[in-house]
């Protein structure tokens, strides 16, 4: 029995597993081993950053019929991985740097030693945009009142506790870009300044954006699934910002971003579809919250990286031993529960 059970899980994810290995293999004859490594660590990140994501919409997708279910998992797939996973980088690239988009992929498919020049130029700019986003991701999650559910109990019950106070995640963040500011002269300074503050007001637009979408009220527009579909899309680019701009913490270098984040954003929906059908929602209690510990410390890598150099290797281990170690305490509980 033990022994079918296996060979009927490997069947179940046997599609993600040839998908992620043929990925991986193209990265390993275009650019090496090195990049190899970086897009899985990028597949690891995607997946463990959009859980919540995949948690969220497998609640939304159970309403859906059969047809629209699998719609989302195959035209949703090339939404989710040619308009924001692909597109998202070059455009945060480009805005960097004040060039097209066109030029920025350009350079980055065909001529990598000019693209490795105009990322050294944009680093600060890129560094403060993506290290403030992620903070405030991070930040968003723990300075939560009405969260009740603690991995690291000492700590994330004080920040819980600092959620009575209305806004106090913007006012950490503005005072964290203020101190860090003041490493930088001149130029450098109002650079930092301007790209921090902007990776904080769009974090504040996403989550507005957001809001503004309920279940219930997608569910009482929705006489076929297309108002739900396109809910999905919506909410998904809102949730993959903070893997698409944790990427730059790894690497720079867009054919491994956009081929790692389209791999791992395959196996979140495939997970998805997964969750639905065995109906296993929140059988891992603290994934959650080791997922939101790797953004917080992707976010530290980014801005700490501005003053001394992290490696790409360490900065993407450290959020995969949380992750990991938030799915081992998740088992450890479910256990002692039985």
């Amino acid at each position: 029995m033990r022994m079918k059970t296996v060979h009927t899980s490997f069947q179940t994810f046997l599609p993600p597993i040839l998908v992620t290995a043929a990925a991986l293999a193209a990265v390993w004859l275009w650019s090496g081993f090195s990049a190899m490594l970086l897009a899985a660590l990028l597949v690891v990140l995607e997946v463990t950053l959009s859980f919540d994501n995949a948690v969220v919409n497998a609640q939304v997708l159970k309403h859906m019929s059969p047809v629209w279910q699998r719609r989302f998992f195959t035209w949703g797939i090339a939404v989710a991985v040619v308009f924001t996973r692909m597109l998202l980088p070059i455009l945060i690239v480009a805005a960097s740097a004040m060039l097209s988009p066109w030029v920025v992929a350009k350079l980055a498919f065909f001529d990598p030693l000019r693209y490795a020049a105009l990322l050294d130029h944009a680093h600060i700019t890129i560094a403060a945009f993506g290290g403030m986003f992620l903070a405030m991701v991070g930040l968003a999650y723990f300075v939560d009142e009405k969260k009740d559910t603690h991995w690291f109990k000492v700590v994330e019950e004080h920040l819980a506790g600092w959620g009575r106070i209305a806004s106090v995640e913007i006012a950490f963040a503005l005072l964290l870009l203020l101190g860090l500011s003041f490493g930088f002269d001149g130029a450098d300074r109002t650079s930092f300044l301007a790209s921090g503050v902007f990776g904080i007001a769009l974090f504040i637009l996403v989550r507005g954006i957001a809001s503004l979408f309920s279940v219930e009220a997608a569910h009482a527009s929705a006489r076929a699934g297309l108002a739900l579909f396109v809910y999905l899309e919506v909410l998904d680019a809102s949730f993959s910002l903070d893997s698409v701009v944790g990427a730059f913490a790894l690497t720079t270098s867009l054919p491994t971003i956009i081929i790692g984040l389209g791999v791992g954003a395959y196996a979140v929906r495939f997970l998805t579809v997964l969750m639905v059908e065995r109906e296993t929602l929140g059988h891992y209690i603290y994934l959650e919250h080791g997922a939101h510990w790797a953004i917080v410390g992707l976010a530290a890598a980014m801005l700490t990286n501005l003053f001394f150099h992290v490696s790409e290797p360490v900065t993407g281990l450290i959020g995969v031993a949380f992750v990991l170690l938030a799915y081992w305490s998740s088992v450890r509980v479910r256990r002692v529960a039985k």
